[in-house]
């Protein structure tokens, strides 16, 4: 069962790059894009997270943050980061919890028997947490529409 637009996205404590836990809470009271990717240091998650570093002031300026959630551990979240120069959380769902509760679970990621990972997901949440855009993609090389989720930013009140 997969989180659908009007609905309230459901609550998540996760461990950032420096192991402390945030939850969607920490984060609430501003638009926030969620944005889950399969995996640190593969091309198409790290083309996806730079472009949203690049893009963290304009969103910033349309009252958004960014946060992104891979099933990776926080040593290898914060490598990636620091390699990265991400600007943003990286929250680790290692336990994958949370890509089960979001209904985005990619099986076997890369052909690897047993290795779930999450689908390259994109969800856009008003300040009291009700998703007002979902993108999810069964294809892991295909990178979000970033156009469209700016505009779902400004259209979120």
């Amino acid at each position: 069962m997969s989180v659908e637009v009007g609905q309230k996205a459901p609550d998540f404590t996760l461990l950032n790059t420096e192991r402390k836990p945030i939850s969607l809470k920490d984060l609430s009271g501003k638009k926030l894009i969620v944005a889950f990717f399969p995996g640190a240091f593969t091309g198409v998650c790290t083309k996806e997270l730079c472009t949203f570093r690049d893009s963290l002031q304009n969103l910033s300026q349309l009252g958004a943050n960014i946060v992104a959630i891979s099933v990776d551990s926080p040593f290898a979240n914060k490598g990636f980061a620091e390699k990265n120069g991400l600007n943003f959380p990286l929250l680790s769902d290692y336990n994958r919890e949370t890509i089960s509760r979001y209904g985005i679970v990619l099986k076997n990621f890369a052909g690897i028997q047993g290795y779930d990972t999450a689908k390259r997901s994109v969800f856009v949440l008003d300040a009291q947490g009700t998703v007002r855009y979902r993108w999810v993609s069964d294809d892991p090389g295909k990178e979000p529409p970033y156009e469209e989720v700016t505009k779902a930013v400004k259209a979120t009140n």
